[in-house]
């Protein structure tokens, strides 16, 4: 189990490096517009007596291929699990999916051919930042059902969504930046007592959106927050260590993602400047926890979010998965989000059993009540909240450990978190 979990917290590190990835550019064709709101009620597509219809696009070859042909697998086994037990409400789901190498131009293509040619009912799996940066927008014109995205990025993200130009119809499940910016500062507050917190932030979208959820949180918690910014990548951040030590915070936010967060922490180090630190996810990985356990010794601690549990009911759901998928990926993370994003789906539908499945009435169903991630915390969709996972664990750098962190705090969300 130890070991499955490091694969699994370095597998999430890189689907959301994905949130940083390079790429750009969209076709020139332009997406047919959703119903209008009086028609959308009773509007469906790809879904029949027998058959659901379902699709996503995702890079199965290319540097991308041994992330985006896993995750698709898992995707297909759950399916696969639910269509050998009769469907849903007797149908059956079938599954499209086409390899747009990680190039958003592709990715845009596809996801029209997908809508306007096959006519499936939903998009499940939305893969990679190029990508669904570039077709967020197409997404919302169709108004089509959009459940889990392999990326993390802030454009996801909204408070109360009542159309789908504000992203009703979007449903993520990863941890969005900007929640996580939010949890990091009521961990801040509730577990360690901070008043005044230091944030050093990246210069890219992974930093700007953690230190709007920070911001945000700060503000309803009325503490104080002060923040510095680095370049992504860079090489020395002397200069923001130095104005955070001398504006005498006591606690730390790492707003960075891999390669940066090292240089901070070990500079933190250099400077004496012995707070203790928090940092995203993505950097919960044994790699980052081998550059900076011994510099950080005896000084001060290093705490970093997860979003993945495998205690009582959720080791049952792990052996299920396991009992299911191909041999060769028991143990592999990028397959196990597949199955979190067919499985998210597919509560969808199970809350229809027995109406009428249109767009609408799917959407309704989803946000009509909580959904337990079967390898992780509830997820509310509830009055047009779209902030992904909303419950995350808190881990500690530990030279004693096999993945180099160790749990100290279980899945919590803010509330819980804020003794609330």
């Amino acid at each position: 189990m130890k070991r499955f979990l490091s694969l699994l917290l370095a597998a999430l590190m890189v689907l959301a490096l994905t949130a940083c990835g390079g790429g750009s550019g969209s076709a020139t064709a332009t997406p047919t517009a959703a119903p209008t709101e009086d028609a959308a009620s009773s509007y469906v597509q790809g879904v029949t007596d027998t058959e659901v219809k379902i699709a996503n696009t995702a890079a199965t070859s290319g540097a991308y291929a041994p992330v985006g042909v896993p995750f698709l697998a898992g995707i297909q086994a759950y399916l696969d699990m639910v269509n050998e037990a009769g469907g849903i409400d007797g149908r059956k789901i079938t599954f499209l999916h086409k390899d747009d190498e990680f190039d958003p131009v592709k990715g845009k293509a596809f996801l029209q051919e997908m809508v306007e040619d096959e006519k499936v009912f939903a998009i499940v799996g939305h893969f990679g930042t190029p990508v669904v940066g570039a077709t967020v927008a197409d997404l919302k014109t169709y108004g089509i059902p959009s459940v889990y995205f392999a990326t993390g990025i802030g454009q996801l993200y909204a408070e109360n969504a009542t159309t789908n130009d504000e992203g009703y119809n979007l449903f993520p499940v990863q941890p969005i930046y900007k929640t996580e910016g939010k949890i990091m500062v009521a961990r801040a507050v509730g577990n360690f007592g901070a008043k005044k917190i230091g944030v050093i932030y990246t210069s890219d979208d992974a930093g700007k959106d953690l230190l709007w959820g920070c911001e945000a949180m700060a503000k309803e918690l009325n503490v104080e927050l002060v923040s510095e910014q680095v370049a992504a990548g860079a090489a020395d951040v002397s200069a923001a260590v130095t104005a955070i030590k001398n504006d005498n915070v006591d606690f730390i936010v790492g707003a960075a993602i891999q390669a940066t967060i090292p240089t901070i922490i070990k500079e933190l180090a250099a400077q004496d400047v012995n707070k203790d630190v928090i940092t995203t996810y993505v950097n919960v990985a044994p790699a980052i926890a081998d550059q900076i356990k011994d510099v950080i010794q005896g000084k001060f601690d290093v705490y970093g979010s997860g979003w993945v549990s495998y205690e009582g009911e959720r080791a049952d759901a792990l052996a299920e998965y396991q009992a299911h998928i191909a041999d060769d990926y028991d143990n592999n993370a990028y397959a196990q989000t597949g199955w979190i994003a067919a499985y998210f789906f597919c509560e969808g539908l199970r809350r229809l059993e027995g109406q009428p499945v249109t767009w609408a009435s799917y959407m309704e169903a989803l946000q009509s009540a909580p959904i337990q991630n079967p390898f992780g915390g509830e997820i509310d969709y509830a009055n047009g909240l779209r902030a992904g996972t909303q419950e995350m664990n808190l881990s500690k750098v530990d030279s004693s450990s096999s993945t180099g962190w160790t749990v100290v705090y279980p899945l919590e969300n803010v509330d819980t978190i804020l003794g609330k």
